[in-house]
């Protein structure tokens, strides 16, 4: 599901699955819970590891919640997390953003959190999670926009991550500020009735910072984004590893501050 590469700017290493597998309905998905009702069917896009779709699973049971990834080792690694949480209502499937293999009409939710950022034809893909929403159904969606990403204390390593995060997801044919274009790609697709809200994450307290920085300094060498910087020439292994020991760096200094806002749109189908 990720660009024309069909590659993700991260891909699926360890660093990148801790921090996915932080994520809850209550701090990735709170604007979706006043649409959330017991029996709903809801399709999660994008489900990763499985932390906000057996969420959401548990909130709307005994609905039918269906996550959908295109990494087949991700999508066994989240029916695992369902079996061992004991959340019976909610299935892991793989399959394509662009090529959904379920009925029109079929849920009355679709879910999506940090997805569309990853695709080439963003519109393209809402087009086609509209098809399979039920009239009246709920199409939901957050992206962060990384052109909004602040943080303290200043640090040039933290600098370079940015300018580098921008041109290796845009090599990648993605959009890294997603979130600022949900509600013009919603309404591209063809829905009309759009609402454009934001939120953000913040990262201060120690615990956070450790957990953070941690994951983003080892994202930095030894993820895809490593890799994906180097093969296009925008970063060598030094490059990586100062970069790296920028996010050490600001993850324990005790004034270590970064938000990260994001674009979230709720839309009628």
């Amino acid at each position: 599901m990720a660009g024309e590469r069909d590659e993700y700017t991260h891909g699926h290493h360890a660093s990148v699955l801790r921090t996915h597998s932080w994520r809850t309905v209550e701090n990735s998905a709170a604007y979706l819970i006043p649409h959330l009702r017991e029996g709903a069917t809801i399709l999660d896009v994008g489900s990763g590891p499985g932390t906000i779709t057996v969420d959401l699973a548990r909130r709307v049971a005994p609905g039918r919640v269906v996550g959908l990834d295109a990494a087949a080792d991700v999508v066994e690694r989240a029916a695992g997390l369902a079996e061992r949480e004991g959340v019976p209502n909610v299935e892991f499937t793989v399959g394509d953003a662009y090529a959904l293999d379920f009925p029109d009409a079929s849920f009355d939710i679709v879910h999506a959190h940090q997805v569309l950022q990853h695709l080439a034809r963003p519109v393209d893909a809402l087009r086609e999670w509209r098809r399979v929403l039920k009239p009246g159904g709920v199409l939901a969606v957050r992206e962060v926009d990384y052109g909004g990403v602040i943080w303290s204390p200043e640090s040039p390593g933290l600098t370079r991550w940015l300018e580098l995060y921008h041109l290796v997801h845009r090599w990648n044919g993605g959009e890294s500020n997603a979130g600022r274009h949900l509600a013009a790609w919603a309404r591209a697709a063809g829905f009309a009735d759009v609402d454009a809200t934001g939120s953000v994450w913040v990262f201060a307290s120690p615990e956070d910072r450790e957990w953070w920085g941690g994951a983003w300094a080892e994202r930095a060498t030894e993820s895809t984004f490593a890799l994906h910087a180097i093969d296009a020439r925008y970063a060598d292994r030094a490059d990586l590893e100062a970069i790296a020991r920028a996010w050490r760096d600001w993850a324990s200094d005790p004034d270590g501050w970064l938000l990260m806002p994001h674009g979230e749109v709720v839309a009628r189908a």
